[in-house]
C-alpha cells in the first residue's frame, strides 16, 4: 500500500512553524497526524496527544491485528524544540507514546506534562519519568500552565472508566490560549451530559475523532463522522476539525461522511491535509 504523503513534513514544516512562532497576534495549529494537533499562540507551542514514532507498527508487526501505517511520518519528535507543554488523554500508546515523548522531552528541557491525574502512576512506568512531573486533571478542574489555560472534560472511551477514587482515566481537555478557546476530546463517545459540559465554554474549535466504533476491530471506538459533526452543532462549536484517520489501515474511516453531515447541518468544518496550517485571525474565529 502506498503510504499517504503528507502536505507539509520534515524540514518543510519546521520552516512553516517557526515563520510564524515569533509572532504575537492570532492563532495556529497544524494536524500531526493520529490526534496529533500543535497550536501555537502568543509565541507559545502547546502540543496534544502526538504519535510521532513507529512504535505500535514495531510493537504489532508479528501479531493478528498488524498496525500498518497509512501515512508518513510529519516530522521527527526531536525537531519540535519550541514546544512548551504537550498533553496526554489516556494511556493508549498513539496518545502517550515513550518513542515520541522521550525525544521531546530531550529537545524541550523545560517541557510540562498534562495528564489525567489516575493515571499518574501509569505515566510515571512508561515514560520512567519523576513521578511528580505530569500535571494531573481531573473532571472539571482548570490549571494554567505555560500561557495556556487546560479545563478536565471526561472522555469515554466505551465507557468513563474512573479509578478507586472516581477520577476518570480518559479525558478530552479545552484548552484557553488568550481569546481562542479550543476542545481537544481525545479517544470519545457521546455520553449522557457531554454537551451541556461543553456549551457554555464557548468552544471556537473543537478537534473531534471520526473514525467510528466497529468491535470487528477488537479496540476500544470512538465518535463516527456524523456523530462527531453533531456534536459540534450542538456544543456551538465555530469551527470542527476531524482526527483519528489515515493512521493505521484496520481502524480508520475516510472524512466524507464527516464532511456531508456538516454540510446538512450547516456546521463550519475544516479538513485538514497533514501537516497543513490552520490560521486564525486576531480579530475571531
Amino acid at each position: 500500500m502506498r503510504m499517504i504523503k503528507p502536505l507539509q513534513q520534515g524540514a518543510q514544516l519546521l520552516r512553516d512553524i517557526r515563520s510564524t512562532a515569533d509572532r504575537a497576534d492570532g492563532f495556529r495549529l497544524w494536524w500531526l497526524g493520529q490526534s496529533g494537533f500543535l497550536i501555537q499562540w502568543a509565541r507559545r507551542h502547546c502540543l496534544l496527544d502526538p504519535y510521532l514514532s513507529d512504535s505500535l507498527t514495531i510493537k504489532y508487526a508479528d501479531t493478528d491485528k498488524p498496525h500498518e501505517r497509512m501515512s508518513e511520518l510529519v516530522i521527527a519528535p526531536e525537531h519540535l524544540d519550541m514546544v512548551d507543554v504537550v498533553t496526554s488523554s489516556h494511556n493508549h500508546t498513539d496518545h502517550l507514546d515513550a518513542y515520541t515523548l522521550g525525544p521531546l522531552r530531550g529537545a524541550n528541557p523545560d517541557l510540562s506534562l498534562i495528564i489525567p491525574e489516575a493515571n499518574r502512576a501509569f505515566v510515571q512506568d512508561r515514560l520512567q519519568c519523576d513521578i511528580r512531573w505530569p500535571v494531573g486533571l481531573t473532571d472539571g478542574t482548570q490549571v494554567g500552565e505555560k500561557g495556556f489555560t487546560f479545563i478536565g472534560i471526561p472522555a469515554s472511551h466505551e465507557d468513563l472508566d474512573t479509578d478507586s477514587q472516581g477520577r476518570h482515566r480518559y479525558m478530552g481537555y479545552v484548552i484557553r490560549s488568550g481569546r481562542w478557546t479550543v476542545y481537544h476530546s481525545g479517544d470519545t463517545l457521546l455520553y449522557d451530559g457531554m454537551v451541556e459540559r461543553l456549551r457554555p465554554l464557548n468552544i471556537d474549535v473543537a478537534l473531534l475523532p471520526i473514525n467510528g466504533r466497529d468491535p470487528a476491530r477488537r479496540v476500544a471506538g470512538n465518535l463516527d463522522g456524523p456523530q462527531a459533526a453533531k456534536l459540534a452543532r450542538d456544543m456551538g462549536a465555530r469551527m470542527v476539525i476531524p482526527c483519528h484517520y489515515d493512521m493505521f489501515a484496520f481502524n480508520t474511516a475516510p472524512p466524507d461522511a464527516f464532511a456531508h453531515a456538516c454540510v446538512a447541518l450547516g456546521q463550519p468544518f475544516r479538513v485538514l491535509r497533514l501537516g497543513e496550517r490552520l490560521a486564525l485571525p486576531a480579530s475571531g474565529p
